[in-house]
C-alpha cells in the first residue's frame, strides 16, 4: 500500500510537470505567434529550403522563368495572376499552389520529396498579409550601429548583456542565475586555455573575493601560451591542417612548422588581418620574413595525391576546387564549392565567380609531384612535394635562444654536466630543422578557364581573369594589373570595398561559438540561404563592428565575451526555458557539453600529472592499437610509437592521419580534416566510452594518477578519494559517491588480492615508470587505486564543460 501511495504521489507529481511545461510551451507557441514576421528570420529559409531548387539562382533548373529569392520576379505583373500579392493573402498564387490537391499543380512537386507544413503556410499567409515585405540576405547588408533598447537594471556587465537584455524582455525570459566560482573558473580555464584548473588555482580563485578577481583571471588565461594550443585546434580545423596528404597512400608530408606558427600567432595576439594576409599570400610581403613563407604553407594544405597514373589536368582542377572551397568557408562562410559544376541553388555564387575565385590560386607552384609522377621520393615516408624549406620553425628558435642563453650562465659556473645538456639540446635541435611546404610563385600563372558541368576535360570555357563574385564587390588594382592572392587578402577586410564585414561578422560568430557552444548565427560555415539566420542580429552587427575597430583584436574579443555577465550565467536548464528555447539560441543560460577530443585527452594527461608542457615541434605519436595501419599502402608502414615524453604531449600535436585518424579522437567526434570543420558533431556513445576506458594513453594516465592519489592524498580512502575528485572535477565527492568509490576500491582490491599476478599487467600499461620499488603489497594497493582512477578519467563530469 506505501508503495502504490508513493507511486501515485509520483505520478500526480510528474502530471503537475507535464501540465505546467505545456502551459508554458503553449505561451511560448502564442509568443512566436506575436512576434512581427520577419523575412530573412522566418520566410527565406522555407522558401530557400522548399522552392529555390527551382525557382532560385540556378538558371540551369530554374522553372517558369521565377526566382522567388529576387523580389521584382517574386511581385511582377504575371498578368491574371500574381505569384505574391502583397496584403491579399486569397489572390497570391504561391498560397494557392501550396494549398493545392492536384498533383500536378501543388508545390512543392511530390517528386522533389519536400512538403511545406501547415505551420510554414501559416507564416508565409502572415507576411504575405502584412505586406510580404522584402529583405536582402542577411549576411551581405553590411553591419550597422544599432543601439540595444534602453533599459534600467543592475545585470548587465558589458553591452553585450544590453543588446540580450532587451530580447530577453520581448520573450519574458529571465536569464539564469550565476554560474558558481568552480564552474565558473573550469569553464573559463576550458574555453580560453582547453586544460582543467589546478586544485590550487580553484581554492585561490574561491577565496579571492576582491571585486576584479574574475577579470584578473580572464586576463591571466588569455596571457597563458596555451591559450595559443587551444585556439591553433580550433584553426587547424578550419584550414584541414593535417599531417598527410589524404588521398591514395596518405603518406606523410612535411608541414608541421606550420602549426608552430599558428600557436604563436594567436599567443602574441596578432591581428586578424595579418594573420590572414600571411596565410594566403606571405610569399608576397616584401618584409614577411621566414615566418610569412611558413604561413603561406596554408595554401599547400590541402589533400594531394602521388599516385603514378595521376592525370595533370585532372588534380589541377581538384586542387583549385579544394582551394576555392575552403577559403570561402574560412574567411566568408560560404558555400561557393556548391558552384563548382552549376550555380548555386540557394546562394548568388555562379560558376563563373568559382572559376574566377580558383583563379587568384593559379600561381602556386606545386605540381612537381604531378609532373613527375615517378620522381623518387614520392612514396616514401615523408613523402616530397616540392617546394620545401628546411626551416627552423618559431618556437625552436626561441627555444634555441634561451639554451643559449643558458649556456653562457653554465659555462661562467662551469657546470661541466649541466653544460654537456645544454649543448646536446641545441645541437639537437640546430641539426634536425623543420621541412616547410611553402609556396613558390610561377612566373606566368596557368590558364583557368570555366569547366562546364565541372568537367577537367572540357576545355572549351572562357579564359577566367581572378575575380571576386560581383555581388560581394569587385577588385580593382590601381595599375590595371592581374589580381593577386594579396589583393584577394587585403579585399577580405575592406570594409568600403570589400567584405571587410562580412569576414568581421563570421570571425565573431565563431569566437561566440568557442565560449558558449553555438553560434549567434548557429551554422558557422554557411551564411547563405541554407543557412540559419541570427537570433540576436543586432548583437552579431555590434560584435563585428567592434572586432574591426579593435584592430582585428582576437583576445579582445573573448575578453570581451568571458567579461559580459551572459557568459556568466549558469548552464542549468529550467522547464520554462526548455520550453520558450530548448536550444538556447536566446542565450538566457550558459551551454553545457563534452570538451573537444583533444582536450579530452589533455585533461587526463594534466590531471595525472603527466602533460608535457613544451610549445611547438613536430607531431606526437601516442599509442594506437596494432595493425590500424594495415590497410595503408604505398608505401606499406607499421605506426611507431614515441617512446618519450613526446608521447604525453597535448592534443594539438597529435600526428593527424586522414584516411586512419587515431581511434580515439575518432570515437570523440575530430574530423578526418579532408575539408574544413567549423562545428564538430556531438555524439555520446558506448565507443566513446570503452576508447576511454582501454586507450593506453588513459589507462597509463590512470595508473599516474593513482600513484599521485597515494602519493599526495592522504593515508585514509575518504581523503584520497578528495584528492582524486578535487584533481578530476574540482570538487570534493558527495557522501554517496564516496561510498560508491569505496566500494569499487575494495572490489579491486580483492580482486588483486586473489590474482596477484594481474598487478604486473594493471601497473604495466604505457612506457611511464616511477622511479620508487614498490613492495607486492604496495603495488597491489596502487594497481586497485588505479581501478579507481580509471572510472574518475571516464565520468562525464571529468571532461564536461558546464
Amino acid at each position: 500500500m506505501l508503495r502504490t501511495r508513493a507511486s501515485l504521489v509520483c505520478v500526480v507529481t510528474a502530471l503537475g510537470a507535464a501540465i505546467a511545461l505545456c502551459a508554458h510551451i503553449t505561451a511560448a507557441n502564442a509568443a512566436e505567434r506575436e512576434r512581427p514576421i520577419d523575412f530573412n528570420r522566418d520566410v527565406r529559409p522555407i522558401l530557400s529550403d522548399k522552392c529555390f531548387l527551382c525557382h532560385g539562382p540556378d538558371s540551369a533548373s530554374r522553372e517558369a522563368d521565377l526566382r522567388l529569392d529576387v523580389e521584382a520576379s517574386v511581385l511582377e505583373d504575371r498578368g491574371d495572376y500574381a505569384v505574391v500579392s502583397p496584403g491579399r493573402p486569397e489572390a497570391s498564387e504561391l498560397l494557392r499552389r501550396i494549398a493545392s490537391d492536384d498533383e500536378y499543380e501543388v508545390m512543392p512537386p511530390p517528386q522533389t520529396g519536400k512538403s511545406i507544413s501547415s505551420e510554414e503556410a501559416a507564416v508565409l499567409r502572415r507576411w504575405i498579409a502584412d505586406g510580404a515585405a522584402w529583405a536582402l540576405p542577411w549576411a551581405y547588408i553590411p553591419p550597422r550601429e544599432t543601439p540595444p533598447a534602453p533599459l534600467v537594471n543592475q545585470w548587465s556587465a558589458n553591452w553585450i548583456d544590453d543588446y540580450l537584455l532587451a530580447r530577453w524582455e520581448q520573450e519574458e525570459l529571465t536569464p539564469a542565475p550565476d554560474a558558481d566560482k568552480v564552474t565558473l573558473i573550469r569553464r573559463l580555464c576550458f574555453d580560453l586555455t582547453g586544460l582543467p584548473p589546478t586544485p590550487e588555482e580553484v581554492a585561490q580563485f574561491v577565496a579571492d573575493e576582491s571585486p576584479t578577481a574574475y577579470e584578473r583571471l580572464v586576463d591571466r588565461l588569455l596571457a597563458s601560451p596555451r591559450f595559443g594550443e587551444r585556439m591553433a585546434t580550433y584553426w587547424l580545423d578550419l584550414v584541414r591542417f593535417a599531417d598527410t596528404v589524404g588521398y591514395h597512400g596518405d603518406q606523410d608530408h612535411n608541414i608541421w612548422p606550420y602549426r608552430d606558427y599558428v600557436i604563436h600567432a594567436f599567443n602574441c595576439n596578432k591581428p586578424f588581418d595579418e594573420f590572414t594576409r600571411e596565410q594566403l599570400a606571405g610569399d608576397m610581403l616584401d618584409d614577411g620574413g621566414v615566418d610569412a613563407l611558413i604561413a603561406s604553407g596554408y595554401n599547400r594544405l590541402l589533400q594531394t595525391t602521388h599516385e603514378g597514373g595521376a592525370q595533370l589536368k585532372e588534380y589541377r582542377a581538384i586542387y583549385m576546387a579544394d582551394r576555392v572551397r575552403n577559403f570561402s568557408q574560412v574567411w566568408l562562410g560560404g558555400t561557393m564549392g556548391c558552384a563548382q559544376c552549376h550555380d548555386h541553388k540557394y546562394d548568388p555564387y555562379t560558376t563563373a565567380d568559382f572559376y574566377a575565385m580558383g583563379a587568384f590560386f593559379a600561381d602556386i607552384d606545386d605540381e612537381a609531384h604531378l609532373a613527375d609522377q615517378y620522381a623518387a621520393g614520392l612514396n616514401e615516408i615523408p613523402t616530397i612535394r616540392k617546394p620545401e624549406l628546411e626551416v627552423l620553425s618559431v618556437y625552436q628558435r626561441e627555444r634555441l635562444s634561451d639554451l643559449r642563453a643558458e649556456l653562457q650562465t653554465l659555462q661562467a659556473e662551469k657546470d661541466a654536466k649541466q653544460i654537456a645538456r645544454v649543448a646536446g639540446e641545441i645541437a639537437a635541435i640546430a641539426g634536425a630543422p623543420g621541412k616547410t611546404m611553402i609556396v613558390k610563385r610561377l612566373a606566368t600563372p596557368r590558364e583557368v578557364r570555366l569547366l562546364p558541368r565541372g568537367n577537367w576535360m572540357d576545355e572549351t570555357g572562357p579564359v577566367m581573369a581572378p575575380a571576386v563574385p560581383p555581388f560581394l564587390g569587385e577588385i580593382k588594382p590601381a595599375d590595371g594589373r592581374r589580381a593577386t592572392r594579396l589583393d584577394l587578402a587585403n579585399w577580405l577586410f575592406d570594409a568600403d570595398e570589400g567584405v571587410g564585414l562580412l569576414t568581421a561578422r563570421v570571425m565573431v560568430n565563431r569566437f561566440w561559438y568557442l565560449m558558449f557552444g553555438r553560434g549567434i548565427a548557429p551554422t558557422l560555415d554557411d551564411f547563405g540561404g541554407q543557412g540559419h539566420p541570427p537570433e540576436h542580429p543586432e548583437l552579431l552587427d555590434q560584435l563585428a563592428l567592434q572586432f574591426q575597430q579593435s584592430g582585428w583584436d582576437v583576445k579582445h574579443m573573448l575578453r570581451l565575451i568571458a567579461l559580459s555577465h551572459a557568459y556568466r550565467q549558469s548552464s542549468v536548464a529550467t522547464p520554462e526555458q526548455l520550453a520558450v528555447d530548448p536550444h538556447n539560441a536566446l542565450v538566457a543560460r550558459q551551454g553545457r557539453y563534452r570538451v573537444p577530443a583533444e582536450m579530452v585527452r589533455d585533461t587526463a594527461l594534466e590531471v595525472s600529472g603527466l602533460l608535457t608542457d613544451r610549445l611547438g615541434g613536430p607531431s606526437a605519436k601516442p599509442y594506437q592499437p596494432v595493425g590500424y595501419y594495415r590497410h595503408l599502402n604505398f608505401p606499406e608502414r607499421k605506426y611507431h610509437s614515441d617512446k618519450n615524453a613526446n608521447q604525453w604531449r597535448r592534443g594539438a600535436y597529435v600526428h593527424w592521419q586522414r584516411q586512419f585518424l587515431h581511434p580515439t579522437l575518432k570515437a570523440l567526434d575530430a574530423p578526418s580534416r579532408e575539408e574544413c570543420t567549423a562545428q564538430r558533431p556531438q555524439s555520446n556513445t558506448p565507443v566513446a566510452s570503452l576508447a576511454l576506458l582501454n586507450d593506453p594513453s588513459f589507462v597509463e594516465a590512470a595508473r599516474a594518477l593513482a600513484a599521485r592519489i597515494v602519493a599526495e592524498g592522504g593515508s585514509t580512502v575518504d581523503e584520497r578519494l578528495r584528492f582524486a575528485f578535487l584533481q578530476c572535477m574540482s570538487r570534493a565527492p558527495a557522501a554517496e559517491e564516496t561510498r560508491l568509490m569505496a566500494g569499487l576500491l575494495q572490489e579491486h582490491q580483492a580482486y588483486y588480492r586473489d590474482n596477484p599476478q594481474q598487478v604486473s599487467v594493471a601497473l604495466g600499461v604505457g612506457i611511464w615508470q616511477q622511479d620508487a620499488q614498490r613492495t607486492p603489497a604496495d603495488a597491489a594497493e596502487l594497481a586497485a587505486w588505479s581501478g579507481v582512477a580509471r572510472a574518475l578519467l571516464n565520468a562525464s563530469e571529468t571532461f564536461t564543460r558546464n
